[in-house]
Formats: C-alpha cells, sequence, structure tokens
C-alpha cells in the first residue's frame, strides 16, 4: 500500500505496514475494550485492528512509562507517534494541567486516542495530524517511542522535524531497543547537535534523554 507522510516528516515512495504510515488502515475497524496499567491504575480503553499494539501495551511503550522521570505539573508534551494513546494519556493523567499533544498518520489511531482521553476525562489531551498542530508551538517535554523499524532515513526525518521543536529547555525521552539500533541513534542526534544522553536501560531497551542544543 501507498506511504503517507509520517508524522509531518518528508518522505513519500515507501511501502510499510498499516500501523505505521497508512492514514486509512485497510483492516476493518472492529473496536473493542481491553484493560491496561495507566497511571498506576487499571484502566479500560479502546483498540482495534490496524493500529500499533493493538491487544496490549507494547514492552518499549512499558519501559519507558515506568522509567522515565515524572512529567512536569504543567508545560506543553507532545507524544511523537501517540497510536490509540498509552502515553499520551498517561501524561494526560499524570500532569491534568498540562497540555497534551498525541500525533499520528493513522486516522483510525487518532481517533481511538481522542475517544480514551474524552472516557477517561481529559480535556488536556489532544490527538491529531502533525497538520493539526501549531506551527509556533514549542514543547516542554517530548515522550515517544518512535517507528524505529521504518528505517533510517524516515526514522531521521521524522526526528529531524520534530526534535527542533523542542522549548529552549526542554527535553525528550525516547525509549529504542537496544538490538534495533539504540546506541547508533544515539549518536546521531550527538552528532546533529544534539545533548543525547542513555537515560537508563531496561530489559534490553534503552531510554535516550534529548536536549534542545540551545
Amino acid at each position: 500500500m501507498p506511504t503517507t507522510l509520517p508524522y509531518g516528516a518528508g518522505v513519500t515512495s515507501r511501502t510499510v505496514s498499516d500501523h505505521y504510515f497508512s492514514a486509512a488502515p485497510a483492516s476493518a475497524d472492529e473496536r473493542r475494550t481491553i484493560n491496561v496499567p495507566l497511571a498506576g491504575r487499571t484502566r479500560a480503553v479502546r483498540v482495534a485492528p490496524g493500529v500499533f499494539s493493538a491487544d496490549r501495551i507494547d514492552e518499549g511503550t512499558s519501559v519507558l512509562l515506568q522509567h522515565a522521570p515524572a512529567p512536569p505539573d504543567t508545560g506543553t508534551f507532545l507524544d511523537l507517534g501517540c497510536g490509540w494513546g498509552p502515553i499520551a494519556l498517561t501524561l494526560g493523567l499524570r500532569s491534568p494541567a498540562a497540555a497534551v499533544w498525541g500525533v499520528d498518520v493513522n486516522e483510525r489511531a487518532l481517533g481511538l486516542a481522542r475517544d480514551n482521553a474524552r472516557s477517561l476525562g481529559l480535556p488536556n489531551v489532544h490527538a491529531v495530524s502533525a497538520q493539526a498542530v501549531p506551527a509556533d508551538l514549542r514543547f516542554d517535554l517530548i515522550w515517544s517511542n518512535p517507528p524505529i523499524r521504518v528505517g533510517k532515513q524516515v526514522l531521521h526525518e521524522l526526528l529531524l522535524t520534530w526534535l527542533p521543536r523542542l522549548a529552549a529547555d526542554g527535553v525528550a525521552y525516547l525509549v529504542v531497543q537496544r538490538h534495533l539500533g539504540s546506541d547508533s541513534l544515539q549518536r546521531w542526534m550527538t552528532e546533529q547537535g544534539y545533548a543525547a544522553t542513555r537515560f537508563t536501560s531496561v530489559k534490553g531497551f534503552r531510554i535516550l534523554r534529548v536536549e534542545n542544543p540551545g
């Protein structure tokens, strides 16, 4: 199937799976409710085929949610590649006074994330396409389980689209599996001028901390 633009990065002409780049997944939109741990409690959320990790919180995202530092009480946050919303929902639950933006190319995922935010009573969570994010918005915090499997070129363009939108004192936490290139990605971000360090390692995953170079 043809690719659409990944979260605002300028890439066309690749063929990849539904849940990464398809704005309208080909699979049936058969929604169901599952119970998952979010912000210290088990909560009911809606999921569907054609979105990333449609039956659970995937292991990388779980590592990020459990081991990244607590988010600030206020600010403007970004979940890059939000899927049905586990990261954005957690940020919204933990920081109800913050504005949380979840970005994805998959319209089904965005619909699920919006529905889940509404059902959990989170008016501070906004799940939108990249084009709907105000151009002048800067982020105090980015949390992401980025789509590593799309390849370096696509991933690099994605990060070069969003990391420059960190606020002057903003910070990003990215979870990347070690054997899928976390260390080389850390080196690459350092080469781009970002202060990229390994925050922690858990179960074969690295959480990378990335600061705006100022």
